[in-house]
């Protein structure tokens, strides 16, 4: 139903001779028209060294001032005052990392802190790379001492297979709005997605996946019996029990041929989306092929199921197959090339803090080759996008406090910076 309404909509714009255009909030009918702004000044001001390949920075959500920063090689250190206060978790025995004789790509991913975490909710969420190569979803626990995390009481919620490649693992998890935490899969690895897992719905690789981890009340008997069963059907692997539930309004519930977890899909490698804290817009960062590097946007009233094209599109331009048609897919909203030494996107977040007012409502994002930073905003009717700063820096991640300064990793030099305004 909502594919025949699309394609309706855009029939009927085609008639009326009008482009095709996103709608930002200011462009609702009623709003007040937009002024352009000048793109303001940005520099880095270092926080903080001596990290060992950082790959995440993220904030529990508990009022401690906490910054929490995940080295690939399988730790998460505190970051307090500007300062590296301890180690949070050490698992770097049971990741497969470069540090380890992994590819550069696997590792310890990213952390989430589910949004009552510190008022009766004592655990959290890691994503990383096993030791046999396949990228699993645990849960672990806070010891007596809120600082330190207990290593024993990692629970495996999730394993995706990942036969034969060592790249395109994804890895982003993050709690939306609603609750659910998303989960950001690579398509399996390997040059064009051979095994054509991001269009394939049997298949949780090159999608965003969106679950229910922390269900209010305990997860019925049926669901714990049932979701194994879906994993032995479409994997054919041996995956534990999966305690959690399937939000009742995800897309592909109801279709016996797709997985139930997927929220969108026809992603090549999501290394790193955000939610808008103020709208709830997800923002994805899609690293391309050869040629192109995108960056997606869903709005907070979607409905979910959106195909962001991949591997029949690489950005807005077909890959394979240059007679392809591109209906059906969701066209990112930036694309930039691979000239002058751009490689691969970061996708970034918007800024909402306090104390830049200069960067409000700008979505940061980066290339990790170059150090790019670029902005991208919805303004005058239109995505405008610009070069904010030529960093040099190789940028891992982008992350947030509680107060929505924003930071970014430098993955090289193992030191955090925060975007300011110069």
């Amino acid at each position: 139903m909502k594919k025949t309404l699309n394609l309706f909509l855009i029939f009927w714009l085609i008639l009326a001779g009008q482009p095709l255009q996103y709608v930002g909030a200011s462009e609702l009918p009623g709003a007040a028209p937009q002024v352009p702004q000048a793109w303001p000044a940005v520099a880095l001001v270092q926080v903080a060294a001596g990290f060992a390949s950082p790959v995440h920075i993220t904030h529990a959500g508990d009022g401690s001032g906490r910054l929490f920063i995940v080295e690939q090689a399988g730790r998460i250190k505190i970051l307090l005052g500007g300062q590296i206060s301890g180690v949070f978790l050490d698992i770097a025995g049971r990741v497969l990392s470069p540090a380890n004789g992994g590819g550069g790509e696997q590792g310890l991913l990213s952390v989430a802190f589910p949004p009552s975490f510190g008022n009766g909710i004592d655990h959290f969420y890691v994503y990383y790379t096993n030791q046999s190569g396949d990228n699993q979803l645990s849960r672990f626990s806070i010891s007596t001492n809120p600082d330190l995390a207990d290593p024993a009481s990692e629970e495996i919620l999730l394993v995706i297979p990942h036969p034969g490649q060592r790249n395109h693992n994804g890895g982003q998890l993050a709690f939306g709005p609603d609750g659910y935490l998303y989960i950001g899969t690579g398509d399996g690895g390997g040059g064009g997605d051979p095994q054509g897992n991001a269009q394939n719905l049997t298949s949780l690789l090159g999608k965003l996946l969106r679950i229910d981890v922390d269900p209010v009340a305990p997860i019925p008997t049926a669901y714990k019996v049932y979701l194994p069963s879906i994993a032995q059907q479409f994997t054919g692997s041996s995956d534990p029990p999966r305690r959690y539930l399937i939000p009742k309004d995800n897309p592909f519930l109801n279709d016996p041929t797709a997985r139930p977890e997927i929220w969108a899909f026809g992603l090549r490698n999501p290394w790193r989306f955000s939610f808008d804290r103020q709208t709830g817009d997800i923002w994805i960062g899609d690293v391309g092929q050869n040629n192109w590097e995108e960056i997606d946007f869903q709005p907070a009233n979607s409905l979910g199921g959106e195909n962001y094209g991949w591997n029949i599109m690489e950005g807005e331009v077909c890959y394979a197959d240059p007679n392809c048609s591109p209906t059906g897919f969701t066209p990112p909203v930036q694309v930039y090339d691979h000239s002058n030494g751009n490689c691969a996107v970061t996708g970034g977040m918007v800024y909402h803090g306090s104390t830049q007012p200069a960067l409000q409502g700008i979505y940061f994002y980066g290339d990790y080759c170059t150090g790019n930073l670029w902005g991208l905003r919805w303004e005058t009717g239109a995505w405008q996008n610009t070069l904010l700063l030529d960093s040099h820096y190789r940028i891992a991640s982008f992350g947030e406090n509680e107060a929505g300064e924003l930071f970014l990793a430098d993955i090289n030099g193992g030191v955090i910076y925060q975007v300011v305004q110069n």
